[in-house]
């Protein structure tokens, strides 16, 4: 999500339904995937190794409701397209609340954006059991994300929560995760010094 970030850039290909496994059809394969939908829909992610959704006021609501569309660039690396990033914020887009849109136009390992994400927000202190917890979760929190995928990260003054392609993923309620993780882009220290003038382009009134 970052100059460091994309350097993880990988190909991945989602592994096809077996079907040829004994015991495995079409049907129940399907029959499976429909449980797996619902036992999710159900459980908040968290039978899937995901962080439950609590807060009912991050499930519901639209991080960018109430704010200002600011910025938008892009980002790329050796030449090639990785995300478009667009910011949303009130009076300040430096504090939150804000919400920051990345549109995926490359594959990315959801484990390599959070082991980035923790290299790019290092330079901005915290110590190391911090940033080690907070790459953890994320790790947890972050899918793989194919061309044509988005995050949604929302900046709130009580921490931050994430939202991937229209659902919620998951959230780190702690002010100081929030801080450092979005000035990956926002802070002056940021790898991507370009992109952030961009995203902090004040919208035309």
């Amino acid at each position: 999500m970052s100059s460091s970030l994309n350097s993880r850039i990988v190909d991945l290909v989602a592994p096809a339904a077996r079907y040829g496994e004994p015991g495995k059809t079409p049907e129940n394969g399907m029959a499976s995937a429909g449980r797996r939908r619902l036992l999710l829909a159900l459980s908040g992610g968290a039978a899937f190794g995901l962080p439950a959704i609590t807060s009912p006021a991050f499930a519901n609501t639209d991080p960018t409701a109430g704010l200002k569309r600011w910025g938008n660039g892009e980002f790329r690396r050796f030449g090639f397209l990785v995300y478009e990033a667009t910011l949303w914020a009130g009076d300040d887009p430096q504090r939150p609340p804000l919400a920051l849109r990345l549109d995926y136009k490359r594959n990315l390992s959801g484990v390599a954006i959070a082991e980035a994400s923790v290299k790019e927000m290092r330079p901005m202190g915290g110590d190391e059991a911090s940033l080690k917890r907070w790459g953890e979760q994320m790790a947890k929190i972050f899918p793989d994300v194919k061309s044509g995928d988005h995050i949604i990260g929302h900046y709130r003054p009580d921490g931050a929560g994430f939202i991937y392609n229209g659902r919620p993923a998951g959230e780190i309620m702690e002010p100081e995760f929030a801080r450092r993780f979005f000035g990956i882009w926002l802070d002056p220290r940021t790898s991507a010094p370009d992109l952030r003038a961009l995203l902090l382009k004040r919208p035309v009134t």
